[in-house]
C-alpha cells in the first residue's frame, strides 16, 4: 500500500477503519435493497436490547457499529488537514459517530411508524354507526345489511337486530357480534 506509506498514523488509521466500513456498508445497503437483511448473523454473548423499553432494535450490532465507525472515520478523514488538534479531532470524530447511529435510530422510529395494520377485523365494528343498506328484520327473524366504514374503508356486512324492523336508510349503531360474522344494531 505505497498511497499511505507517507501517511500520519492517525490519517492511516481513520482509512483503515473507513475503507472496510465503507464497503461492509455498501453491501449491506445492496442486501436490505434486496430483501436479504433479515438480521445481522453476529449473536453477542450479553443482551443489548433494552428489556422493559420500548426500543424496536439493538443498541449493540454490527449495522450500529458500521453506522458508528462510518462517522468516526470518515469525519476524522474529512477534517484532518482543517483541525490540527489531534485529540480534540479524535472526540470530534466520536462524537459525528454517534450522532450516526442516534441518526440510525431515529430513522428506523420514523419507518417504524408507517407499518399500520389496515386489515379489516370486525371486532373493529363494535359502537360504530352504519347505515342500512337492505332492511333488517325485526327480533333477529332474518338478516339485513349495512354499510360501514372501518379503518377509512366501506364494507357491506349482515346484520341483525333485536328490536322493530330497521328500514334501508336508517342509521344504527353495532351494539354486539354473534358468530363472528353477524352484527347486532340498534337503530340510533
Amino acid at each position: 500500500m505505497e498511497i499511505f506509506e507517507g501517511l500520519d498514523t492517525l490519517l492511516k488509521t481513520f482509512w483503515f477503519v473507513a475503507i472496510p466500513t465503507s464497503v461492509i456498508f455498501i453491501i449491506q445497503t445492496i442486501m436490505t435493497f434486496m430483501g436479504a437483511d433479515a438480521s445481522d448473523g453476529v449473536e453477542a454473548d450479553f443482551n443489548g436490547d433494552f428489556d422493559g423499553t420500548d426500543a424496536p432494535f439493538q443498541l449493540f450490532s454490527l449495522r450500529n457499529m458500521i453506522n458508528f465507525l462510518l462517522g468516526f472515520s470518515w469525519t476524522g478523514i474529512s477534517f484532518y488537514t482543517t483541525i490540527t488538534n489531534k485529540p480534540l479531532l479524535i472526540i470530534i470524530s466520536l462524537a459525528v459517530g454517534i450522532v450516526f447511529v442516534l441518526l440510525f435510530f431515529v430513522i428506523i422510529k420514523q419507518v417504524q411508524k408507517l407499518a399500520e395494520d389496515n386489515s379489516f377485523k370486525i371486532e373493529n365494528t363494535l359502537h360504530k354507526s352504519a347505515e342500512v343498506y337492505l332492511t333488517i328484520p325485526e327480533n333477529k327473524k332474518g338478516k339485513g345489511k349495512i354499510m360501514i366504514s372501518v379503518n377509512g374503508a366501506y364494507h357491506e356486512l349482515e346484520a341483525m337486530t333485536e328490536n322493530d324492523k330497521i328500514p334501508s336508510g336508517s342509521v344504527v349503531k353495532v351494539v354486539k357480534i354473534e358468530n363472528n360474522n353477524i352484527l347486532i344494531v340498534e337503530l340510533i
